[in-house]
C-alpha cells in the first residue's frame, strides 16, 4: 500500500490540523471576551440603557402628560359651554330654579376664585447627597438601626396631611402647585411625580391656603402626621424639605377641571 495510509498516518493535511487547533483555542477566548464586555456594560449602565436617547427626561415626560391632560380639559370646557348655552335657552321654571341653586353652590364648591391672606407651605424631597449618604450608612448598620429611605421622599400622604390640616384650620380655599383643590380632588403618587386631578407635577410641592394665618398655622402645627414630617425635616440625617411662610395675599383660582362625581351604593 502506498500513500499516506501506508505510513500509518490519519490522512489529515497540516492546514486542516492547524485550523482545528485554532477553533479549539479561539472559540473559548471569544466567549470569554464577550462575557467580559457584557459584564462591563452592565456595571457601567447600573441597570439602565447606555443609550439614554431611548428615554425622555422627567421634565419632558411630565410636560407631555400635562399637554395631553390640557387637551382633554379643553374639550371638556367646550362641551360644558355648549351645555350652558343650550340650558340657558330653555324657559322651563324648573330648569331656572336648578340653575339658581347651582349658582349659590359655586363658591363653596370651589368654582369661583378666592383671594386673601394665608399660608404657603413647600414640601420637597431630601437632597440627593443626603440620600446617598444614608444608603452608604445603612450598609454598615444592622437592619433595625437603618434609616427607612422612604422618609427622604415626599409622598401623597404627606401632601394630603398638610391639606387636611389646612381645611381643619378653616381654610376657605386651598391650592397645590397653583391648582384649586376641591372635594373630588385626588392626590396620587405615580413614580417620581404626584398626580393631581390626573395631571402630573414634580416636586417641590407648593401648597397655599386662604384663611386666618394664625388659625391655619395652629392647625398645621398640631397635626400629628405633619409633626412627624417636620421632625424628619429637622433631622440632620434626613433633612426632607419643609418651608412655611405667612402670606399677605394668596390667590386661589377657580377650579376649572373635570368634576368627577362618585357615589356609593348600599349592599343588599
Amino acid at each position: 500500500m502506498t500513500g499516506a495510509h501506508a505510513g500509518g498516518t490519519t490522512g489529515r493535511r497540516p492546514e486542516a490540523s492547524r485550523r482545528s487547533r485554532a477553533w479549539r483555542v479561539g472559540t473559548p477566548v471569544v466567549v470569554l471576551l464577550s462575557g467580559a464586555l457584557l459584564a462591563v456594560s452592565a456595571t457601567n449602565s447600573e441597570g439602565s440603557d447606555l443609550r439614554p436617547g431611548r428615554y425622555a427626561d422627567l421634565a419632558s415626560l411630565v410636560e407631555g402628560e400635562a399637554a395631553d391632560y390640557r387637551k382633554v380639559e379643553d374639550r371638556y370646557q367646550d362641551l360644558s359651554d355648549q351645555v350652558d348655552r343650550l340650558t340657558a335657552a330653555v324657559g322651563d321654571k324648573g330648569v331656572k330654579q336648578a340653575r339658581r341653586e347651582i349658582a349659590s353652590l359655586r363658591d363653596p364648591a370651589g368654582m369661583t376664585p378666592r383671594t386673601g391672606e394665608g399660608l404657603r407651605i413647600t414640601l420637597s424631597d431630601a437632597p440627593e447627597d443626603q440620600l446617598e449618604e444614608a444608603v452608604e450608612r445603612n450598609k454598615h448598620l444592622d437592619p433595625e438601626e437603618r434609616l427607612n429611605l422612604n422618609r427622604f421622599v415626599v409622598h401623597q400622604q404627606d401632601i394630603q396631611a398638610v391639606v387636611n390640616a389646612l381645611w381643619v384650620g378653616g381654610a376657605s380655599a386651598v391650592t397645590i402647585a397653583g391648582q384649586r383643590v376641591i372635594s373630588t380632588t385626588g392626590i396620587r403618587c405615580k413614580g417620581p411625580v404626584v398626580q393631581l386631578q390626573g395631571r402630573p407635577f414634580p416636586q417641590p410641592y407648593v401648597i397655599e391656603a386662604v384663611g386666618d394665618p394664625s388659625e391655619l398655622y395652629a392647625s398645621v402645627a398640631g397635626d400629628p402626621i405633619v409633626s412627624g414630617y417636620r421632625k424628619d425635616a429637622d433631622n440632620p440625617l434626613i433633612r426632607i424639605g419643609w418651608d412655611l411662610d405667612f402670606e399677605d395675599r394668596v390667590e386661589a383660582p377657580a377650579y376649572d377641571g373635570v368634576v368627577d362625581l362618585q357615589y356609593a351604593r348600599p349592599l343588599r
